[in-house]
């Protein structure tokens, strides 16, 4: 299964937040949303970088202060993207092995197109594989 096949499942709302934006408001923008990153953008579509509860919680270690400091001092700003043509299996794998728990999508333009999460990859295999337990059973009774 390809990448775009969970966009078009979830959806391409991405959440974004500006790199000028506080710590503190970023915190209040990942609860509101519902989400565990927020793709860093000027204009909602550019990416300036990536920032997550783990950006925040390794920024709070160092003080309090930090929910005073802009996003830009504490987001990712080498971002891994992947194209919608991305095979989920090939995702998956990236996941793990770079520890990255979500990947922006881009057109081919390297706008922002879309977000994929871990549980979305997750929630799309386990998908794949009961279809094909159900396959199986299918085939194996008949």
């Amino acid at each position: 299964m390809l990448l775009s096949s969970i966009l078009s499942a979830k959806g391409d709302f991405v959440a974004t937040i500006t790199p000028e934006t506080s710590v503190a408001d970023l915190t209040a923008a990942l609860t509101e949303h519902k989400v565990g990153a927020l793709v860093v953008s000027t204009d909602g579509r550019t990416i300036t970088g990536i920032v997550s509860e783990r950006d925040v919680v390794k920024a709070l270690a160092r003080g309090s202060a930090a929910l005073d400091s802009p996003v830009s001092a504490i987001m990712t700003t080498q971002v891994f993207t992947a194209p919608p043509d991305t095979h989920v299996d090939e995702l998956m794998a990236v996941m793990t092995e770079r520890r990255f728990r979500h990947i922006p999508v881009t057109g081919e333009d390297g706008l922002l197109i879309g977000i994929v999460s871990i549980g979305d990859v997750v929630k799309t295999r386990l998908g794949e594989l009961e279809a094909e337990k159900a396959a199986l059973l299918e085939y194996i009774s008949q």
